[in-house]
């Protein structure tokens, strides 16, 4: 039976705000990205969050980013490598602490929003982030997207990577996702976006926004805990790849 990896972003609340249902996703995913406080999280939230992960066997990643809480880290800030890459040894080595006191640690990392989306093709930043995660913890996994500048520089640096695909974000011909700011880059059918997670994981391939078929590896599938319907897409999501006769567990 083959495997498959569901993560999702949690943590992502702010003092009384809360983004999403944290519990009911850590019932549903087997990877859980944890905000790191400079996009999002407070010290609070996130021991609460990890402390719930640990105890129901959920994986720990730290999910990094752009210092912009006002922005929740979706906007692109062009910053040196240098400074990025300290920020990002920072954010990981909080959430390195508060994951050992949950009795858990943080088990790979993925970059959050902007960051994520421009170290697709902006090499600075790529390498800034792939060298903060080599200068903490070299044996630390790496999420991203195959074929990206940060994928390249990671091998470079002898850090394993790890594959994703996207169970509600529309694509473009290029591989790359479609904007937020454009109509039709998040999906809300749960049962159209379980189906098509379905497809994709099964032929390596999904129908970009403009009717192309692109390839894409997965080795983990990202459902955002912030969208609209979040539980319910998740548990179509889980549900359809076990009816499928996919294996659901975080990726070894």
């Amino acid at each position: 039976m083959a495997g498959i990896d569901l993560n999702a972003d949690l943590g992502e609340g702010f003092g009384v705000w809360r983004l999403a249902d944290d519990d009911a996703m850590l019932r549903i995913v087997t990877s859980a990205n944890v905000a790191c406080g400079f996009h999002a999280g407070d010290p609070a939230g996130l021991l609460q969050v990890c402390r719930s992960a640990a105890g129901r066997g959920v994986r720990i990643g730290a999910q990094v980013g752009y210092r912009d809480l006002a922005g929740f880290g979706r906007r692109f800030i062009d910053v040196s490598a240098e400074d990025l890459a300290a920020d990002l040894v920072y954010q990981i080595g909080a959430l390195q602490a508060i994951a050992r006191a949950s009795g858990s640690a943080v088990s790979y990392v993925k970059p959050h929003g902007a960051l994520y989306n421009a170290i697709v093709t902006h090499r600075d930043q790529a390498a800034a982030v792939a060298e903060a995660v080599r200068m903490v913890d070299p044996t630390l996994p790496v999420l991203g997207m195959a074929g990206s500048a940060f994928f390249d520089e990671a091998a470079r640096r002898g850090l394993r990577t790890v594959a994703e695909a996207f169970a509600d974000r529309a694509y473009l011909a290029d591989g790359q996702l479609v904007s937020r700011s454009e109509a039709g880059a998040v999906l809300q059918d749960p049962a159209e976006i379980a189906d098509r997670v379905v497809s994709t994981v099964t032929s390596g391939r999904v129908t970009a926004i403009d009717g192309t078929q692109i390839e894409v590896s997965v080795e983990s599938v990202c459902v955002h805990g912030d969208s609209p319907g979040a539980v319910q897409i998740a548990t179509a999501v889980r549900d359809r790849l076990k009816a499928a006769g996919f294996e659901i567990g975080a990726f070894s």
